[in-house]
């Protein structure tokens, strides 16, 4: 093989190898391509995917405002249960002062 059989041989092997990449990235590329229908399924996707997050912040948000709400109940119900508590100890209290005082009065009689 002279010099010449040699630069051809090897220029018709890197031809080869060059075509035979091109048709391996032609060949990736037409498999992976994104077609329209796939963008918009996409794109749908993602509005829908907005769409849920803004409902979720409203959904945390009244949760938030709930709670507040109830908490301000509760504080308030308790305020009242100790209002209540302390009048049903002050009423014990002096129903069994008078009680006493009764019966102190039938004794003396």
């Amino acid at each position: 093989m002279n010099r010449t059989e040699f630069i051809i041989a090897t220029a018709v092997i890197l031809f080869v190898a060059f075509a035979l990449g091109w048709f391996a990235c032609w060949l990736v590329h037409r498999l992976t391509r994104v077609s329209q229908a796939d963008i918009g399924a996409l794109e749908t996707m993602a509005q829908q995917l907005h769409d849920a997050e803004e409902s979720r912040d409203q959904a945390l948000a009244h949760l938030q405002q709930r709670e507040t709400e109830m908490a301000g109940q509760l504080s308030q119900t308790e305020a009242e249960l100790r209002a209540a508590m302390d009048g049903l100890r002050d009423a014990r209290h002096e129903a069994e002062e008078l009680r006493a005082y009764v019966e102190r009065m039938s004794h003396v009689q």
